[in-house]
């Protein structure tokens, strides 16, 4: 499997950095991270209403990080009043911008309120009070600190913009706007102490473990088969990890843990698997090749391995235009091969593969072994 990979990484002369930078771009396009631009208000019927009113009005979500009005440079709220000639600094996503300059008047280049000399301060927060883990935005009543706003999140290198239902987890960084003390309250509230998150959430992890197990030892059953099937130690964890890291936040539970932490469990869970793989094979291990057909079944492991994996690296290359770092990840999911997702995890530091793998491990768990158990069946009625 692993020469599967080599040989398509050659086959189509990929550059793995290049491959980095392509998931990135792709990422950014794919998550619509939030731009910033200046109008200026030349709509009369702006005159004396608040921002409230204006995205109401419009029906598109945006944040006005900064207002000038007669020379004087403000971070506004909800309730501040827009007036005829006020130029705004505002948030939002790309395919909105055109719909808020339309409205509001025009946009104006030739202006950054975000320059050095402006009263308002522009600095980024870390969410590690796990207590606003789960946390709505819309429930952090930012009109209460005096003019602060959230013009951005960022999680796990990707940036979203800040809807209001979007919950904060631990970890996230918020990029915000407003004066000094305004945003000193709000760094109080979110936490802001970059140590708390170098502690590893050990309940966390061991919590998950244990449901996982759980679920992984729960008997499925189909039918017209004959006996049930679990998901095991492999399935069932990840299956656990997927739940929860979509549930967690809309229950406050807090699921972060230290990427040092993350990676050595990574490192530990393939290496115990591998051991305990070579631990229950040793013995008969030699016996099969010197006196049964241990090399018989390697000339049919071959292209059992090769052809399908090759297809689909292929396929998947030239038809879909598919990143290689995913390629290499669908082929260990589809092959439910951890050892094989060590050595595509190995390939890039922005854990492209994990993410290929989580998608297809799940399905292809469940098509192997009910594919073993139809093929058992239809051999036992032969």
């Amino acid at each position: 499997m692993i020469g599967v990979i080599l040989g398509l990484k050659k086959l189509f002369g990929v550059n793995l950095a290049q491959e980095d930078k392509y998931w990135e771009e792709a990422q950014q396009v794919k998550n619509r991270a939030p731009i910033y631009y200046h109008v200026k208000t030349t709509n009369k019927a702006l005159q004396g209403i608040t921002l409230r009113e204006i995205r109401e009005i419009i029906g598109r979500p945006f944040i006005c990080s900064r207002v000038m009005h007669d020379g004087t440079i403000t971070s506004p709220t909800a309730d501040s009043y827009i007036y005829l000639g006020d130029r705004l600094r505002i948030v939002s996503n790309a395919e909105h911008k055109t719909a808020v300059c339309a409205f509001c008047g025009e946009e104006d280049p030739s202006i950054d309120l975000a320059t050095a000399h402006s009263p308002i301060r522009n600095e980024r927060i870390r969410v590690t009070d796990s207590k606003m883990n789960g946390v709505m935005i819309e429930d952090l009543h930012l009109s209460r600190f005096d003019g602060v706003n959230i013009t951005r999140v960022t999680r796990a290198g990707v940036t979203f913009f800040p809807y209001n239902t979007l919950r904060l987890q631990l970890g996230d960084t918020l990029s915000c706007v407003g004066p000094k003390i305004a945003i000193a309250r709000l760094a109080a509230l979110m936490g802001n102490r970059e140590k708390q998150l170098e502690k590893p959430n050990v309940v966390a992890i061991f919590a998950g473990l244990a449901f996982g197990v759980i679920i992984g030892a729960f008997p499925i059953a189909f039918p017209y088969m004959p006996v049930t099937i679990q998901l095991g130690l492999a399935g069932g964890p990840l299956i656990a990890a997927i739940l929860l890291g979509y549930f967690g936040p809309r229950f406050h539970l807090v699921t972060y843990t230290t990427h040092s932490a993350n990676l050595m469990l990574r490192e530990w869970g393939q290496a115990f698997f591998l051991a305990s793989v070579g631990l229950a094979a040793g013995e008969p291990f030699f016996n099969s090749f010197l006196n049964g057909g241990g090399f018989f079944y390697v000339a049919l492991g071959l292209p059992i391995t090769i052809i399908p994996l090759a297809t689909v690296g292929i396929l998947a290359r030239t038809r879909y235009h598919m990143n290689f770092h995913s390629i290499a990840g669908l082929l260990a999911g589809c092959s439910t091969n951890t050892s094989l997702l060590g050595f595509a995890s190995s390939l890039s530091d922005k854990g492209i593969a994990l993410i290929s793998y989580s998608t297809v491990y799940p399905l292809a768990m469940f098509l192997r072994i009910i594919s073993g158990q139809v093929l058992l069946m239809l051999l036992w009625t032969a």
